[in-house]
Protein backbone atom coordinates (compact mmCIF):
# COMPACT_ATOMS: atom_id res chain seq x y z
CA UNK A 1 0.00 0.00 0.00
CA UNK A 2 2.87 2.41 0.71
CA UNK A 3 3.74 2.56 -2.99
CA UNK A 4 0.33 4.12 -3.66
CA UNK A 5 1.09 6.81 -1.07
CA UNK A 6 4.12 7.98 -3.04
CA UNK A 7 3.42 10.93 -5.31
CA UNK A 8 5.57 11.99 -8.25
CA UNK A 9 5.07 15.31 -10.02
CA UNK A 10 6.98 16.96 -12.84
CA UNK A 11 9.82 18.08 -10.56
CA UNK A 12 9.16 16.44 -7.19
CA UNK A 13 9.05 13.10 -5.42
CA UNK A 14 6.81 13.02 -2.34
CA UNK A 15 7.14 10.04 -0.01
CA UNK A 16 5.40 9.41 3.31
CA UNK A 17 7.58 10.54 6.20
CA UNK A 18 9.65 7.77 7.75
CA UNK A 19 12.30 7.34 10.40
CA UNK A 20 15.02 7.77 7.74
CA UNK A 21 13.80 11.39 7.33
CA UNK A 22 14.27 12.39 10.97
CA UNK A 23 17.52 14.30 10.44
CA UNK A 24 16.08 16.36 7.54
CA UNK A 25 12.81 16.96 9.40
CA UNK A 26 14.57 18.03 12.61
CA UNK A 27 16.70 20.55 10.72
CA UNK A 28 13.72 21.98 8.81
CA UNK A 29 11.47 22.19 11.87
CA UNK A 30 14.19 23.90 13.96
CA UNK A 31 14.79 26.60 11.34
CA UNK A 32 12.89 29.81 12.23
CA UNK A 33 12.49 31.01 8.62
CA UNK A 34 11.11 27.62 7.60
CA UNK A 35 8.86 26.71 10.52
CA UNK A 36 8.17 29.71 12.79
CA UNK A 37 4.73 30.35 11.29
CA UNK A 38 3.55 26.75 11.54
CA UNK A 39 1.13 25.76 14.29
CA UNK A 40 3.30 25.44 17.40
CA UNK A 41 6.32 27.18 15.85
CA UNK A 42 9.83 25.80 15.64
CA UNK A 43 10.44 22.37 17.15
CA UNK A 44 13.12 20.76 19.26
CA UNK A 45 14.59 17.47 18.04
CA UNK A 46 12.51 15.63 20.66
CA UNK A 47 9.30 17.33 19.48
CA UNK A 48 10.14 16.48 15.87
CA UNK A 49 10.69 12.84 16.81
CA UNK A 50 7.32 12.70 18.62
CA UNK A 51 5.56 14.34 15.68
CA UNK A 52 7.20 11.92 13.25
CA UNK A 53 5.76 8.96 15.17
CA UNK A 54 2.29 10.52 15.01
CA UNK A 55 2.68 11.37 11.32
CA UNK A 56 3.73 7.80 10.48
CA UNK A 57 0.72 6.47 12.40
CA UNK A 58 -1.57 8.79 10.40
CA UNK A 59 -0.72 6.94 7.19
CA UNK A 60 -1.78 3.62 8.69
CA UNK A 61 -4.86 4.97 10.42
CA UNK A 62 -6.20 7.30 7.72
CA UNK A 63 -4.40 6.61 4.45
CA UNK A 64 -2.97 10.14 4.42
CA UNK A 65 -0.36 12.10 6.31
CA UNK A 66 2.81 14.08 5.74
CA UNK A 67 5.20 13.63 2.83
CA UNK A 68 8.82 14.62 2.51
CA UNK A 69 9.33 16.58 -0.68
CA UNK A 70 12.50 15.98 -2.65
CA UNK A 71 13.70 17.19 -6.02
CA UNK A 72 13.40 14.52 -8.72
CA UNK A 73 16.71 15.80 -10.02
CA UNK A 74 19.19 14.63 -7.38
CA UNK A 75 16.81 13.87 -4.50
CA UNK A 76 17.59 17.05 -2.52
CA UNK A 77 15.26 17.52 0.49
CA UNK A 78 13.15 20.63 -0.10
CA UNK A 79 10.51 20.47 2.60
CA UNK A 80 7.27 18.81 3.64
CA UNK A 81 3.64 18.86 2.69
CA UNK A 82 0.71 16.79 3.77
CA UNK A 83 -2.66 16.30 5.36
CA UNK A 84 -3.27 16.10 9.08
CA UNK A 85 -6.25 16.39 11.39
CA UNK A 86 -6.04 19.76 13.13
CA UNK A 87 -5.90 19.55 16.92
CA UNK A 88 -8.58 22.27 17.19
CA UNK A 89 -11.17 20.09 15.40
CA UNK A 90 -11.48 22.31 12.32
CA UNK A 91 -10.88 19.33 10.03
CA UNK A 92 -8.16 17.81 7.88
CA UNK A 93 -5.65 20.49 7.00
CA UNK A 94 -3.22 20.83 4.15
CA UNK A 95 0.18 21.81 5.52
CA UNK A 96 3.47 22.68 3.90
CA UNK A 97 6.86 24.08 4.89
CA UNK A 98 9.92 24.48 2.69
CA UNK A 99 13.52 25.51 3.14
CA UNK A 100 13.89 29.23 2.40
CA UNK A 101 16.31 28.41 -0.46
CA UNK A 102 13.57 26.29 -2.11
CA UNK A 103 11.05 29.14 -2.10
CA UNK A 104 10.13 31.15 -5.14
CA UNK A 105 10.65 28.17 -7.45
CA UNK A 106 7.08 26.87 -7.45
CA UNK A 107 7.91 23.75 -5.44
CA UNK A 108 5.47 24.58 -2.62
CA UNK A 109 2.66 25.15 -5.09
CA UNK A 110 3.47 21.96 -7.01
CA UNK A 111 3.64 19.86 -3.83
CA UNK A 112 0.55 21.43 -2.21
CA UNK A 113 -1.43 20.96 -5.42
CA UNK A 114 -0.42 17.29 -5.57
CA UNK A 115 -1.34 16.82 -1.90
CA UNK A 116 -4.74 18.45 -2.44
CA UNK A 117 -5.40 16.25 -5.48
CA UNK A 118 -4.43 13.21 -3.39
CA UNK A 119 -6.76 14.34 -0.58
CA UNK A 120 -9.80 14.53 -2.83
CA UNK A 121 -9.13 11.86 -5.44
CA UNK A 122 -7.17 9.20 -3.53
CA UNK A 123 -8.10 9.66 0.14
CA UNK A 124 -11.72 10.59 -0.69
CA UNK A 125 -11.79 13.69 1.49
CA UNK A 126 -14.66 15.97 0.56
CA UNK A 127 -13.32 18.96 2.51
CA UNK A 128 -9.76 20.07 3.13
CA UNK A 129 -8.78 23.26 4.94
CA UNK A 130 -5.59 25.20 5.41
CA UNK A 131 -4.88 27.73 8.14
CA UNK A 132 -2.41 30.52 7.50
CA UNK A 133 -1.38 33.75 9.17
CA UNK A 134 -2.87 36.79 7.51
CA UNK A 135 0.61 38.26 6.98
CA UNK A 136 1.99 35.10 5.32
CA UNK A 137 1.48 36.27 1.75
CA UNK A 138 3.63 33.54 0.19
CA UNK A 139 1.50 30.74 1.65
CA UNK A 140 -1.71 32.59 0.86
CA UNK A 141 -0.55 32.86 -2.75
CA UNK A 142 0.11 29.11 -2.86
CA UNK A 143 -3.32 28.31 -1.41
CA UNK A 144 -5.14 30.62 -3.81
CA UNK A 145 -3.06 29.31 -6.70
CA UNK A 146 -4.23 25.74 -6.08
CA UNK A 147 -7.88 26.76 -5.92
CA UNK A 148 -8.46 27.04 -2.18
CA UNK A 149 -10.65 29.94 -1.05
CA UNK A 150 -10.72 31.95 2.15
CA UNK A 151 -13.83 31.07 4.18
CA UNK A 152 -13.17 32.13 7.76
CA UNK A 153 -10.75 33.82 10.14
CA UNK A 154 -9.91 33.67 13.83
CA UNK A 155 -7.40 35.01 16.35
CA UNK A 156 -4.73 32.94 18.07
CA UNK A 157 -1.88 34.26 20.20
CA UNK A 158 -2.46 37.79 18.91
CA UNK A 159 -2.27 36.79 15.24
CA UNK A 160 -5.06 36.90 12.69
CA UNK A 161 -5.39 33.48 11.05
CA UNK A 162 -7.25 32.77 7.84
CA UNK A 163 -9.01 29.51 7.02
CA UNK A 164 -8.91 28.39 3.39
CA UNK A 165 -11.06 25.57 2.09
CA UNK A 166 -11.28 23.17 -0.83
CA UNK A 167 -14.51 21.27 -1.37
CA UNK A 168 -14.91 18.31 -3.66
CA UNK A 169 -18.45 17.08 -3.96
CA UNK A 170 -19.19 13.42 -4.51
CA UNK A 171 -21.13 12.04 -7.47
CA UNK A 172 -24.44 12.87 -5.78
CA UNK A 173 -23.55 16.39 -4.69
Amino acid sequence: MIATWRVVTGRLIMTPVALRDLRDLAALKAHPRAFAQMLGGVRTPAQTSEELATEIQSWGAHGFGMWTVRARDGGRFLGVTGLLHRPDGRGVALRFAFWPKARGLGAAREAASAALFYAHDKAGLQRVIAVVREDNFASRTVLGGIGMVEVDRFQRDGAELLVYESLRHGPDG
